[in-house]
């Protein structure tokens, strides 16, 4: 089975922690601190509309399209955070822009299913070839990269901007409990903002290194990278390192980072599962930590309420290359119950290697 939430979550992560999103040249006119800038949305595909931020809410705004890679992967982790806090006041938006065939949304949404559940709205390009949404909030914020979102408090006003991924649920808590240090927020922004030059070149290094794997200037990189990251954006360069290792062939290495990983960061599946499925697959370890592998595939496998079936095709992997061939057969089963129609194939055919006995190839 492919495994789509795995290594390429990894990925994700690295690219936020090198900075590959860099803000626009252009002046930015829209900052954390400011009130957000009202509606201009044309057609909802999916949920209730919203006509103006209320006073007794908190909003999380999400600019994404059907083509791009990383919004994909980001979804689920956006619906995870609707379905947790859509009761304390949250309201999830997930606000199409530079769509390039906007017919594709809603297919594209319904598809999806349950893992994208909230809110869903075209971009008004009434009199906007871009979009008047993409404009007065992408444009204006210097984003130029998606998914982007941005965190409006209960005043109306910008928390917080950044990639979706980065967004601590911390963070939605105090938000909505009126604790916020939005001042602080403001701060890092800005510092980020004034780092962003250094980060993109900073980046570029990392990358170039890992090409010619010069792990010694990648792992330079990543610890100049470090520094110019908030706080709360450093978890990510723990991830990239984390994939520093698995290119070495480090599987020491990779097994501590990635236990220290999935301490920090229990609640994330899409993480847990990546962490899980690279060090079961990942080509040229020169050693597995088959037992660790379980563990975090296991907590995942609990984050996800035992639903996901990647996440359980994992954990059946991890079962199996230990021995553990009944339990193995047991999860593989669960994951095909569970998986869309178009999947069940691939993965009854690695239920059928499980059951006479042999380990698939990973693809």
């Amino acid at each position: 089975m492919k495994n789509t939430g795995a290594v390429t979550y990894i990925a994700a992560a690295l690219v936020i922690a090198a900075g590959a999103t860099p803000l626009a040249a252009s002046a930015v006119t829209l900052k954390v601190g400011d009130p957000a800038p009202k509606l201009q949305v044309g057609k909802w595909v999916q949920g209730e509309p919203v006509k103006e931020f209320a006073r007794d809410k908190a909003y999380l705004v999400e600019f994404w399209a059907t083509w791009c890679g990383p919004c994909r992967i980001s979804i689920p982790h956006l619906n995870e955070i609707h379905n947790k806090f859509k009761d304390k006041g949250l309201v999830v938006i997930g606000q199409n822009c530079w769509e390039q065939d906007e017919s594709r949304v809603g297919p594209f949404v319904e598809q999806m299913g349950d893992k994208m559940t909230y809110r869903v709205v075209l971009d008004d390009k009434h009199g906007s070839e871009k979009g008047k949404m993409a404009e007065t909030w992408m444009d204006a914020a210097g984003r130029n990269g998606i998914p982007s979102a941005f965190l409006v408090d209960k005043k109306g006003v910008i928390a917080w901007i950044g990639h979706p991924m980065e967004l601590k649920e911390q963070a939605i808590e105090q938000v909505l409990e009126g604790k916020f240090d939005l001042k602080k927020s403001a701060a890092e922004a800005e510092a980020m903002a004034r780092n962003q030059e250094q980060l993109v070149k900073l980046s570029r290094q990392f990358s170039q290194a890992m090409r010619d794997k010069e792990w010694a200037q990648a792992e330079s990189s990543l610890a100049e990278i470090e520094k110019l990251l908030p706080e709360d954006q450093r978890p990510s360069v723990a991830q990239a390192r984390f994939m520093v290792s698995l290119e070495k062939g480090d599987g020491k290495g990779a097994a501590k980072l990635a236990s220290q990983i999935s301490e920090a960061d229990k609640d994330n599946p899409e993480l847990l599962n990546g962490l899980a499925w690279a060090l079961l697959t990942h080509q040229g370890l020169k050693e597995r930590d088959l037992a660790l592998a379980e563990k975090i595939a296991a907590r995942a496998n609990e984050a996800s309420q035992n639903k996901n079936p990647a996440i359980l095709g994992t954990l059946a992997r991890a079962l199996f290359a230990q021995g553990k061939t009944d339990q193995a057969v047991q999860a593989q089963e669960q994951a095909v119950a569970l998986a869309p129609e178009d999947q069940r194939a691939k993965l009854r055919k690695t239920l059928d290697s499980y059951k006479e006995g042999k380990l698939p190839a990973a693809d």
